[in-house]
């Protein structure tokens, strides 16, 4: 049986208190992060001129985490919490719908536009040199 005096029983109001501080957190970080990270704040709403209609397409990723702690050891008496999250969008694309005919068009990162290419340069002039060092050899 415990008596008064023994801290090694943990307080049940004070844990499920910093439990919830800290669920409280992720949520709000959640509604703030989802709020921003969209394709409104991608691109901005879908156009329309004409009979032409343009929709933009991102691609959004999240990412939560949280954590809660508390020392219940005698000689100590600490209390913790702590979250946090990140959110990313990127444009992918967009529908162009004309004359009642949906049209997707992709857009293209500029960096495989140019890494591929060079990679492949790379790639080549490093089989050339092994080549002829192994044709030195033999």
């Amino acid at each position: 049986m415990a008596t008064p005096d023994d801290k090694t029983q943990p307080a049940l109001p004070a844990e499920s208190t910093i439990a919830r501080a800290s669920a409280d957190l992720l949520e709000h970080l959640a509604d703030k992060l989802g709020a921003r990270a969209s394709v409104q704040a991608v691109y901005g709403e879908p156009v329309t001129s004409g009979n032409i209609t343009v929709i933009p397409i991102a691609e959004i990723a999240y990412g939560f985490g949280g954590g809660v702690g508390r020392d219940t050891t005698a000689a100590k008496n600490g209390e913790g919490g702590g979250g946090g999250g990140g959110a990313a969008a990127r444009p992918r694309g967009f529908i162009v719908i004309k004359d009642g005919t949906a049209v997707y068009k992709p857009v293209r990162d500029p960096w495989v536009s140019i890494v591929v290419p060079l990679a492949a340069c790379a790639a080549g002039m490093a089989a050339a040199r092994l080549a002829r060092r192994w044709a030195k050899r033999a």
